[in-house]
């Protein structure tokens, strides 16, 4: 594994679908072993595409790819007593377990967080589920499964994501799966850290609600301090302006500069030094206040000109930036220079494939993508041959 700064930690990673296997996909970046255990038929994510010509059939397609990079796997069967009896060796020596099972099923597997404490008293056992689990406080919703959209939908985001006369609209990136994730892989390092001290793990939870809601936390204080219900405005800032998506010849680009500096600079940038010297749009509240005003002087001025000329012209000054495809991104010379595109082999093509980088930088100790995802059971015979019990040598000789 790499030296990055988790390097030396290790991790059973117990989890399917996106926002757990996106948190422990953030721990191997950053150096742990990651150790991805899976059911027999393996991660569910593991069938879903795209799958390149050529790919093995046991192999998987890029949404697996994306956030399994750099584990590895091994398939132990939970309704069994050797599959348990070998987790729970896994867990003795492991630092962090990470779950996203619905409530009560690790229970029921004889593999609750006491039960593993008692096994491991060191142990980190998080755990990321729609709406929480009862030990950090009992929801009314605790047995409802949910996914990103129902999420999207009940804590906020929905309801202020779209046009003012419209339907709601969803947030394109699965962010109440990924945000989640990346919030618990926050908890993880930090009981980490107080583990280096006291010696003693921790319960760590994670609602996919709850993140989302923290994720969505102007609605909250706009709410309380005014009394009003935010509502969707399109892309329109409630509190800023000009905060705008403007037309182009050739697509889309964004302007914000709410700023009472940087209104002024731009209206300079686009030959409008009248729009600065007005004492009705001086300060950003009387620049809400007429908002619409404020959007139709700007549109008549960008929507003649190409994304490249407003870029060449406000690039540097204003804050601004083209609407921009996954082709126009990966060519960014930006993306190049951040190593924000990983190659990654995919098994049987003979081939590389691009997957997302990791954006956190660190001077000594770098958080890099650790190659591909596994193949099911990859590592298993090399795990198994580690484990003490009988039942591993068994599995073995049955496969």
């Amino acid at each position: 594994m790499s030296g990055g700064p988790l390097h030396g930690v290790r991790v059973i990673d117990l989890t399917h679908a996106l926002a757990g296997p996106y948190s422990t996909m953030l721990l191997a970046d950053l150096g742990a072993d990651v150790l991805k255990v899976e059911p027999p038929q393996g991660d569910m994510a593991r069938l879903a595409g795209p799958v390149p010509e050529g790919s093995l059939p046991n192999a998987y397609g890029g949404y697996f790819q994306s956030v399994n990079r750099g584990k590895r796997s091994i398939v132990l069967d939970l309704k069994t007593a050797e599959g348990t009896a070998h987790l729970r060796e896994l867990v003795a020596d492991a630092d962090v377990l990470v779950e996203n099972f619905s409530a009560g099923v690790m229970e029921r597997l004889g593999l609750s967080y006491e039960s593993l404490g008692e096994t491991n008293p060191r142990l980190v056992y998080a755990c990321v589920r729609g709406f929480g689990d009862a030990r950090s406080g009992e929801s009314p919703y605790l047995a409802w499964p949910a996914f990103d959209l129902v999420v999207q939908a009940m804590a906020g985001i929905l309801g202020i994501t779209g046009t003012e006369d419209g339907a709601p609209i969803k947030v394109g990136p699965g962010i109440g799966d990924i945000f989640p994730g990346t919030m618990l892989a926050l908890g993880i390092t930090s009981a980490l850290y107080e583990a280096r001290g006291s010696g003693r793990g921790q319960f760590v939870d994670v609602a996919m609600y709850d993140a989302v809601l923290a994720l969505c936390e102007r609605i909250v204080h706009q709410h309380s301090y005014t009394g009003a219900v935010p509502r969707p405005e399109g892309n329109r800032h409630p509190l800023l302006s000009p905060f705008d998506v403007l037309p182009a010849v050739d697509g889309w680009v964004t302007i914000a500069a709410p700023s009472d500096v940087r209104w002024r600079r731009l209206c300079e940038l686009i030959d409008r030094p009248d729009l600065a010297a007005d004492p009705d749009l001086a300060t950003n509240e009387q620049r809400v206040a007429r908002r619409g005003e404020v959007f139709d002087v700007l549109a008549e001025w960008s929507r003649p000109r190409t994304k490249a000329e407003i870029l060449d012209r406000l690039g540097g000054q204003v804050p601004v930036g083209a609407v921009r495809d996954a082709a126009e991104i990966i060519a960014d010379p930006h993306v190049a220079a951040r190593e924000m595109l990983v190659e990654v082999e995919h098994p049987g093509t003979g081939r590389t494939f691009t997957v997302a980088g990791q954006p956190l930088k660190f001077s000594r100790t770098p958080a890099r993508p650790q190659g591909r995802a596994p193949l099911l059971d990859e590592h298993g015979p090399e795990v198994r041959a580690g484990l003490s019990l009988p039942g591993a040598a068994q599995h073995e000789a049955r496969t």
